[in-house]
């Protein structure tokens, strides 16, 4: 894809334990690290697909079962630690100047609309992660602040990857947006509002 015609990514970030390596819908990792995932699950599932895979066909029971190996339980944010998410989202957003046009924050994953940036949409994610990491653990929240390793550090409560599509018109912004926004609804909860999210305007008018 020629990058010049992207104006913006539908950015999906998934807590630990959302997404596996070996899930049998694809996933972004290359190799499974843990043993016990390996013989459970087998190799990686790589994909390269930029459409979501979430509502793909697949065995869930051989899902679940892989999933019953984690090393730690999978990360469920409370609504405490969802705000604490926003609140380092929102100091790194400031700090950088990127522009985001939606955002939800779920219990296990976070969809985002953001602009172009002068940063990879894959560095903006990283960032973003250790951001909302930093926060949680400056409030004494970490999902995993009872279950540190032997030199102290935490362990992340994030996927290593995330998930992101490129949009290339106002319709398929749009449409993204669209979707974030409604992404709590389907689950039963209200829509967000987030004070470092910013109106789209059309690309042409930007």
């Amino acid at each position: 894809m020629n990058n010049a015609f992207v104006h913006a990514y539908h950015l999906v970030l998934t807590t630990y334990g959302f997404w596996l390596p070996n899930d049998p819908r694809g996933s972004w990792s290359d190799f499974v690290r843990a043993w016990d995932l390996y013989q459970i699950g087998g190799k990686a599932t790589r994909t390269r697909e930029r459409r979501s895979l979430a509502r793909d066909a697949h065995d869930i029971r051989a899902r679940q079962e892989t999933k019953d190996h984690l090393s730690h339980a999978p990360v469920h944010f409370s609504g405490v630690q969802a705000r604490a998410v926003a609140r380092g989202f929102g100091h790194y957003i400031a700090a950088s100047g990127i522009r985001v046009f939606a955002c939800s924050i779920l219990a296990d994953h976070v969809h985002m609309v953001i602009a172009r940036h002068r940063y990879s949409i894959e560095k903006i994610g990283t960032l973003l992660k250790g951001a909302a990491t930093s926060q949680l653990k400056n409030e004494n929240i970490h999902p995993f602040a009872d279950r540190p390793y032997a030199n102290t550090a935490l362990p992340t409560p994030w996927t290593r990857r995330q998930w992101s599509v490129f949009l290339e018109s106002d319709d398929q912004i749009r449409h993204a947006i669209r979707y974030t926004e409604d992404n709590p609804v389907k689950e039963s909860l209200k829509r967000q509002q987030w004070s470092f999210v910013v109106p789209f305007r059309d690309i042409d008018d930007a």
